[in-house]
């Protein structure tokens, strides 16, 4: 899939895409954060039939309903071409150190050269957690790395 990457001087950028059945829908992301979904005319691929103005929060929320099955997809097929990488899951247990705190506080990837690629909350996956993402008991956390860096992911978030 193209992806058509444009900037927008003063505004921010602009992706386009098409889809299979010829539609083209794309995604302006303004320098204040907010991002338009756009749908363009069939017809003449230069209007606009549709835009709706989404918060950061929206935006990330549309994100990760569109993408959460396709990062475990993505994460099956690199375990599979890629010797001696692995993907765990760790559950945050009740009295875990890093319950309330800032995923940025492991330092996971740092300590360890693996990667909290995820964490799941009541059913949902959260990609690509920000450092700043709060860890609560009954997260799963998404790990890809090493089998040696993933456990010792494990017993940070166990042990701290």
């Amino acid at each position: 899939m193209d992806v058509e990457r444009t900037a927008l001087p003063g505004i921010g950028l602009q992706h386009v895409m098409t889809t299979g059945r010829g539609r083209q829908l794309g995604v302006i992301s303004h320098r204040t954060g907010r991002r338009d979904l756009v749908i363009y005319d069939k017809e003449d691929p230069d209007s606009c039939i549709a835009t709706v103005a989404l918060t950061p929060e929206e935006a990330n929320a549309i994100a990760e309903l569109l993408g959460t099955g396709r990062i475990v997809e993505h994460l099956a097929e690199l375990h599979r071409q890629v010797e001696g990488l692995v993907t765990e899951q760790y559950p945050i247990a009740p009295g875990s150190p890093y319950d309330g705190r800032p995923l940025g506080d492991t330092r996971a990837r740092t300590r360890t050269g693996a990667s909290i690629v995820a964490v799941v909350r009541d059913g949902q996956v959260l990609a690509s957690p920000r450092p700043d993402f709060t860890i609560t008991a009954g997260d799963i956390i998404v790990v890809v790395g090493t089998g040696e860096g993933t456990s010792a992911v494990a017993q940070i978030l166990a042990n701290g």
